[in-house]
């Protein structure tokens, strides 16, 4: 089956995109607005996309037409935020954090997170994430009044302690994080507790079976 998504309505290229493309890391972006007043929401849209500089990108869109979703515009103000992943046991908390408050509302306090300071930025860090990025704002892609593509450039990172296996080699315990990821629908997850080991295959060795 062919869909053209040039004659696609947006509601029906998204059905397409997130139903297909999973599952997808979960961005929980902690920023502060203006007036120092905190917000948090979680984006699927999201992943890294290289080191040296440490870069991730997250689509942000609107609850609806013309209404500028608070984080995206918390960013475009102050050019920092924090990228935190959700394991298993976050992901009451964070959908709580996905409700559509008002800007008025603290979403961290009404889904009883804590928080901790961050190293480099001002906007703090979810104490019950197991890996928390520190971002400043390396640019942004506007797509129109309501979606934005948030360029970030990684200047730390916070990694729950049993996680570490080797601080000085930078091994981390990745079952251990227990991360969850976006699947289809309105409301259907993963974990990434099922996986296979796959080696990748040298040339010479693949010249070797021929």
């Amino acid at each position: 089956m062919l869909f053209d998504l040039t004659a696609l309505k947006p509601l029906d290229q998204y059905k397409l995109l997130a139903s297909t493309v999973v599952p997808r890391p979960i961005a929980w972006v902690v920023t502060l607005d203006a007036e120092g007043r905190l917000n948090a929401a979680p984006f699927s849209f999201f992943n890294v996309f290289g080191s040296g500089p440490p870069i991730l990108c997250i689509g942000i869109g609107a609850r609806r037409p013309g209404d500028c979703k608070d984080t995206g515009e918390n960013i475009r103000l102050t050019g920092e935020f924090v990228v935190n992943l959700v394991a298993h046991d976050n992901a009451e908390a964070m959908n709580v954090t996905a409700i559509e408050f008002g800007p008025e509302i603290d979403e961290l306090a009404e889904a009883k997170l804590t928080t901790l300071p961050s190293a480099k930025i001002k906007p703090p860090r979810i104490a019950e994430s197991p890996v928390a990025m520190e971002c400043v704002r390396h640019s942004m892609i506007e797509f129109g009044p309501d979606r934005a593509l948030v360029v970030g450039r990684v200047v730390a990172m916070h990694v729950r302690d049993d996680a570490v296996l080797d601080a000085e080699r930078c091994h981390i315990d990745t079952p251990k994080l227990d991360l969850i990821g976006r699947m289809h629908g309105a409301g259907w997850y993963s974990r990434t507790t099922e996986r296979f080991d796959m080696p990748r295959i040298l040339v010479d060795e693949w010249h070797s079976v021929e």
